[in-house]
């Protein structure tokens, strides 16, 4: 059986992943899947499903009117309108693999909130509870806003929140007394550090608006994300469809745009547009683009230099580091060769099917970044099949396109990130497929190919994988901090974005970046501290971190892509992808206040000066200092263990009054980790308790991480947090000797 078919069989029997049970006796749709064809000609494949149907029905007019789709290039299989009976019937036929109900799928950015099981309807979801984030209003610093877009309507929206102390600026193309309203209630524009630094903005040499206006697409992609409104039947170039929405519908968005193209965030403009924020009142900042050591505390981007160790971005314990994933949606995109066999790439391409056109590889280069070393004769007409080992760019997509190619096949590992086209296919296959590709191409004179316009795919078949260019640890910076602190969908997320982008599609797009999947996380944690407001900015990070999946909401293992591919630890993910229902009720949670980030900054040798600026009082910080994994993080990372090292962890119960937790120590590979006490109870005069860790490893010499994790439970919360550990036997034997 070729490498295809069981691609497809996997396929069949993992994305209709659903119950067979026949009883009623109307007709439904059912797919029949068979396994590999018996025949290499089309026709006779669904000649062959015509006999079948045939057996049962009874007559060729009975099969013509059942039959839906024959399947009959990758795969043997059709689909046809049966009653449940009739579909028992033919389940028992001995050819037959498989039967599954076709099932339809109401979509509703577009997909990410049902993944994680944000939804509305239901009275208990976390949704409804928080009355969708109302009241609460959230900063967001980025390129601006697009205010036209209806996910900015305030339909619904009662009076805007009395603690606003905020406004909207007018400017180039943007109106503060029209452009905002009940929900986008506050929009600013800071450019005076990024004017120092580069010059007064030529908007002739920089197109960009003056204004909080949105000239790309990025800010209001974001902000839409985080809060927008409900809007139905929703797309991306045809793909995706659903209603789209924000994690928080009903929260109050103030915009502060920083960002500038092809200019960049200066750093003061950002610590300036906090400040504002702050004032104003925002309850908490998103902020996507940059990194900095501010002690406001904001949810920000791990950043996008993945898979590389030590790439992570925003490593202070202050911010929330998010992580992006891929979601449990995908656009597969057949494509066909001339030896009927199909292929299912990744695209966005909305079509029309190419039809068998000409299919070529590059000899003289094959590599997707040198195409153009190749004479335009040997691409024109054709689809050109071509290898890369780097992230995708747009070079393989310009080159055939200026050589009259028709479209471009583009072999690399992962295959999650696309590129949107319209009219000009540019669909992505892994190394093993575009192997495949190029035998058939190598083995036959004239080779062709179809591609068809892509489809939308999502349930238990489309994996979650971290994403290849999510920024990994360790923390380069500070190696105790664990970062990222949490990961959340950030790959292909369906949005509003300006007009002038050049992705736009009525004036929604799809983008990726880890600077997607943070305002993922903001959108939940608006819901959160709408239902918990007087929780601290550590108590929902900890609710976050320590109620999160280990694996995917399906419960399958959530894998990390890169150069290889490998089960995701905490350097990919912190404690896993984000689950909201459940961080509602975390049961305990690990707080801090401003006195233990002082301690934290004490621990890593800020100064007594530098500290007492930062806090605007006389600051001496303890001798000896104290230890930097002694921090009340929701995690424990030790980067250099020799011998033996104990630390503490104190939690608050937020849970029922009374309760009993016992503690659950999954060690990493050789090491033991020893908690005092192994029980913690709780009543209305303890809210609080502390724990020692005793850790200790048992390796002879220097190892790299292992990973464990330490967990709280009492049978109803596991309150669970990653623990990280190195070995480094050697150097304590060289300091010593």
């Amino acid at each position: 059986m070729s490498k295809t078919i069981i691609l497809f069989a996997l396929f069949l029997s993992i994305v209709l992943n659903v119950q067979i049970s026949f009883v009623v006796a109307e007709s439904k749709v059912y797919i029949v899947y068979l396994g590999e064809k018996e025949h290499d000609n089309p026709e006779s494949v669904t000649e062959s499903h015509h006999q079948m149907l045939s057996s049962l029905l009874g007559s060729k007019k009975a099969v013509l009117d059942s039959i839906v789709y024959s399947y009959r290039h990758g795969f043997s299989g059709f689909a046809a309108k049966l009653t449940e009976s009739q579909a028992q019937q033919i389940s028992e036929l001995p050819e037959v693999v498989q039967v599954i109900p076709n099932t339809l799928y109401e979509m509703t950015t577009t997909r990410t909130w049902d993944y994680l099981g944000i939804s509305p309807g239901n009275s208990d979801s976390l949704l409804e509870k928080a009355r969708m984030g109302y009241q609460v209003i959230v900063g967001v610093l980025d390129t601006g806003v697009w205010p036209e877009s209806e996910m900015f309507n305030d339909k619904g929206y009662g009076p805007i929140p009395s603690r606003w102390k905020g406004g909207c600026e007018s400017g180039d193309l943007f109106n503060g007394s029209i452009h905002c309203n009940r929900k986008l209630i506050g929009a600013k524009y800071f450019v005076d550090a990024n004017n120092a630094e580069f010059g007064v903005l030529n908007k002739t040499e920089n197109p960009d608006y003056l204004s909080p206006r949105d000239i790309n697409g990025h800010g209001t992609h974001v902000a839409s994300t985080i809060g927008g409104s409900f809007l139905p039947n929703v797309s991306y170039l045809g793909l995706g469809r659903g209603t789209a929405r924000g994690g928080a519908p009903g929260v109050h968005i103030a915009v502060y745009k920083v960002c500038w193209l092809q200019r960049g965030c200066s750093g003061a403009d950002v610590l300036k547009a906090m400040d504002e924020a702050i004032h104003d009142g925002c309850s908490f900042i998103s902020r996507n683009r940059f990194e900095g050591a501010d002690l406001c505390w904001s949810i920000s981007c791990a950043g996008n230099a993945g898979p590389t160790a030590q790439t992570i971005s925003n490593v202070a314990p202050w911010v929330l580091t998010v992580a992006a994933t891929t979601q449990d949606r995908s656009f597969p995109t057949a494509i066909t060769l001339g030896n009927n066999i199909t292929i299912l790439g990744q695209a966005i391409f909305a079509g029309p099917e190419l039809g068998f056109v000409g299919l070529t590889y590059p000899e003289f280069s094959g590599d997707c970044e040198k195409l153009s070393s190749n004479p335009n004769s040997a691409m024109q007409g054709k689809v050109v099949l071509c290898f890369t080992a780097s992230r995708p760019s747009n070079a393989a997509i310009t080159t055939v396109r200026n050589a009259g190619g028709l479209g471009v096949i583009i072999a690399r590992n992962p295959t999650h990130l696309l590129t949107p086209t319209r009219n000009f296919p540019y669909v992505s296959v892994d190394f093993e497929l575009g192997t495949d590709i190029l035998y058939y191409i190598r083995s036959t004179r004239s080779p062709i190919v179809n591609i068809q316009a892509s489809k939308t795919l999502f349930g238990q078949s489309v994996s979650t994988k971290v994403a290849t260019f999510s920024s990994r640890g360790p923390n380069s910076v500070s190696p105790a901090i664990l970062k990222p602190d949490i990961a959340a969908p950030g790959v292909n997320i369906l949005a509003a974005i300006s007009p002038n982008s050049s992705i736009n599609d009525g004036g929604f797009a799809m983008m990726s970046g880890t600077s997607m999947a943070t305002p993922v996380v903001s959108g939940v944690v608006v819901l959160l501290k709408s239902l918990h407001p007087d929780w601290s900015p550590s108590a929902i990070k900890s609710a976050i971190v320590t109620t999160a999946w280990r694996t995917d909401p399906s419960g399958e293992p959530i894998f990390a892509d890169g150069s290889s591919r490998k089960l995701a630890d905490p350097f990919d993910y912190g404690g896993g992808l984000i689950n909201p229902e459940k961080a509602v009720k975390p049961g305990l949670i690990y707080d801090m206040t401003t006195d233990d980030y002082v301690m934290y900054m004490c621990s890593v040798d800020y100064s007594d000066i530098s500290i007492s600026r930062v806090l605007g009082k006389t600051t001496v910080c303890p001798n000896p200092k104290p230890s930097v994994l002694d921090l009340n993080l929701p995690s424990i990372t030790i980067p250099n263990l020799r011998g033996e090292v104990t630390l503490t962890r104190t939690v608050t119960n937020v849970g029922p009054v009374n309760s009993v937790y016992k503690v659950v120590i999954d060690p990493p590979t050789g090491v033991n980790v020893a908690v005092t006490p192994t029980e913690l109870v709780f009543d209305s005069t303890t809210t609080k308790r502390s724990f020692t860790v005793r850790v200790s490893t048992t390796h002879k010499v220097n190892t790299g991480y292992y990973f464990g994790s330490l967990t709280w439970t009492d049978n109803l919360h596991n309150v669970a947090i990653p623990v990280s550990v190195r070995t480094q036997i050697l150097q304590r034997y060289y300091d010593e000797n």
